[in-house]
């Protein structure tokens, strides 16, 4: 409906297995020449999947507010209604602010002079418990009869279990600024996943497919073949949720993530879930690993799950430094995550299985779980030369 201009769902109008199709061949492409690239697991309901919904909030053209998103690479706001991959009652709850905002004269927020207010709303719903978070991106903590709003918004929907306001005054493009006044109820919500209950704040990052998501965090876990014993890192492991799930299979696990409201989150996931053999440390995950191999430290599994640019110089030379027996590499982006197999594959370790996991339907993204195992019993430096897109 909207793919055309927002530039999100470029295989919308194809055939669901056409797609999954189109996916396997780009991965099997870019990737089997490192190990046997498995089929790739898609969704049996590829609908209405994500389950955290971001607006940005405009003005159109009659004056009304609307709610929308930027088109591909630009900052031109595309009003949407209804978007076929977004949870459908999280874009209600986001019509409905559009349309309050109108009646309590709240000022949408202007990029180009920064005169205005409400900037953002983004709503995120537990997908087993129900629990659903609202949050409203402003300029300024001043919000005009907040406590007024949030009950004509809760009148419609009783469903939301907290209003967050999140303060944004920066000219960024970032969507959440770094402090939330919590309007109502506890400033965060639950989900579970793999039988682990998981605690979630404004700027935490959770997977937005939990169907998928559940699916690929047991692949990554199976891959690891954990004994009971070994020794694990979590890199870039956000609330924890790999690392959790992984503990009760391992010896210890130590997980590193840099946003501090994710390692909060994490830190309770393990209390709440009475998981006592973990740590989480806050830390950029390169710089970690880095200080791990300047100590001698040595690990048996590593979890890494890095952004979509993939991961830096520092964390692949650290990692092979440190030699552990296997990777589970999760990947966001088949691109670079062949350009850090050429790399891992160069240092002693060989690829033993790849599995493409279909987290983002309609859209061109793959997600892959990869294993792999150190076969070089010699002690490696890592001093090769690497690409220079790292």
């Amino acid at each position: 409906m909207y793919s055309g201009r927002c530039g999100g769902c470029v295989y919308q109008g194809m055939d669901y297995t056409e797609q999954l199709s189109k996916k396997q061949k780009y991965v099997e492409k870019l990737l089997s020449g490192y190990g046997p690239v498995s089929p790739i697991i898609g969704m049996d309901c590829p609908w209405f999947y994500r389950q955290k919904v971001h607006r940005v909030m405009s003005r159109g053209r009659s004056g009304r507010t609307v709610s929308g998103m930027y088109r591909e690479e630009s900052h031109k706001v595309i009003p949407v209604k209804e978007c076929l991959i977004e949870d459908e009652g999280c874009q209600k709850i986001i019509d409905t602010v559009a349309d309050l905002c109108q009646s309590f004269r709240i000022r949408i927020y202007d990029e180009d002079t920064g005169y205005g207010l409400l900037r953002h709303v983004m709503v995120r719903r537990g997908y087993h418990t129900g629990e659903v978070m609202l949050i409203l991106v402003a300029a300024s903590p001043v919000f005009p009869s907040k406590n007024n709003f949030v009950k004509a918004v809760r009148k419609v929907h009783p469903e939301i279990t907290t209003v967050i306001l999140n303060i944004n005054s920066r000219k960024t493009t970032m969507v959440l600024g770094d402090r939330n006044i919590v309007l109502y109820g506890p400033g965060f919500i639950y989900d579970t996943l793999g039988g682990l209950r998981f605690r979630l704040s404004p700027g935490s990052f959770f997977q937005v497919n939990p169907v998928q998501a559940e699916i690929l965090f047991e692949r990554a876990v199976s891959f690891a073949g954990l004994t009971g014993k070994e020794k694990v890192l979590d890199t870039y492991c956000g609330t924890g949720v790999i690392g959790l799930l992984a503990a009760g299979k391992a010896g210890s696990v130590t997980g590193a993530e840099l946003s501090s409201d994710a390692v909060r989150d994490a830190v309770r996931n393990a209390r709440d879930n009475k998981i006592t053999n973990i740590t989480f440390v806050k830390a950029d995950a390169g710089e970690y690993m880095e200080s791990l191999a300047a100590k001698g430290e040595k690990t048996d599994v590593v979890f890494m799950d890095p952004p979509r640019s993939g991961s830096s110089r520092v964390f692949l030379k650290s990692l092979c430094r440190m030699a552990p027996e296997r990777i589970v590499y999760i990947s966001c982006s088949p691109e670079t995550l062949a350009r850090d197999l050429a790399y891992l594959t160069s240092e002693g370790y060989k690829v033993k299985k790849i599995t493409p996991v279909d987290m983002f339907a309609w859209t061109s993204h793959t997600e892959c779980c990869v294993l792999l195992e150190r076969v070089s019993s010699r002690k490696r430096r890592c001093t090769r030369g690497i690409s220079p897109a790292l």
